[in-house]
This record gives structure tokens, sequence and C-alpha cells, in this order.
């Protein structure tokens, strides 16, 4: 695949599972992608992927830094990365979260996306301050 219609590709999806556009995000997926997020949680879906982060924050945003695209072993490969803003369940701000979002895509569909975050490393060091 193409090299800038993989980020492009990578960068929509991204934007349609912020937006909950379940059904652009869903265009974006191969058939059964394997969806890995902080925790070694795997998801198959965007749907289950809004569904379990509906309790986690109000809202959850990317601001994307850099976005990289390469020629893999059978798949092109992207790499997004950034920093998360949004509201905590309880409507607390957040800002400035360290992210990273890396793609296989392969016949133009996200087959693979593993993703990293300080998100948890954020509510420990809250969850530290509230004991102090």
């Amino acid at each position: 695949m193409d090299l800038d219609k993989a980020k492009t590709l990578a960068l929509d999806y991204l934007q349609a599972m912020e937006r909950r556009d379940l059904d652009a995000a869903a265009a974006c997926l191969a058939d059964a992608p394997t969806l890995t997020f902080p925790g070694g949680r795997v998801f198959g879906s965007a749907a289950e992927i809004a569904q379990n982060s509906s309790g986690r924050y109000r809202f959850v945003g990317k601001r994307i830094a850099r976005c990289d695209a390469w020629p893999g072993d059978g798949a092109t490969c992207v790499l997004v990365s950034g920093t998360l803003y949004g509201e905590w369940p309880d409507g607390a701000a957040f800002d400035n979260i360290r992210f990273i979002d890396r793609f296989d895509i392969v016949d133009g569909r996200i087959l693979r996306q593993d993703v990293w975050n300080d998100a948890g490393e954020r509510v420990l060091a809250m969850r530290e301050a509230a004991r102090t």
C-alpha cells in the first residue's frame, strides 16, 4: 500500500473513533482485526473499544504530533504519536498524556492496532496525590 494512503487510513480511523463514528471506524478495519490496548486488553471491533472506554473517559481526543509509515513484512506499518486530552468520568480534565498507536495495514484495511499510553500512570499519580 502507498505509504501516504496508509497514513491517511490510520488517521481517518483515529478521527472516526474520536467522533464515535463507529461505522466509519469499522470501515477502516479488516474483517478480523486484533486491537490491543494497555494492560493487554484485546478487542475485535471499534464498538468493543468504544464500549470499554465509556467507563474510563467522558471523552478523549488525540493531538497528533507525528505520523510515520514504512513497508513491513506482509503489511504496511504506521506509527502515530502525540498526546491525549479529555475528561475523566468525574468531569476532571486531563491533558498531555503521551500515546503511541502502531498499525499493520493489509489489503487497504487495518488488521492490527497496538496502543500504548500513560493514562494508567496518570490515574495512579492522581490516586497517590489524593492520599497525601
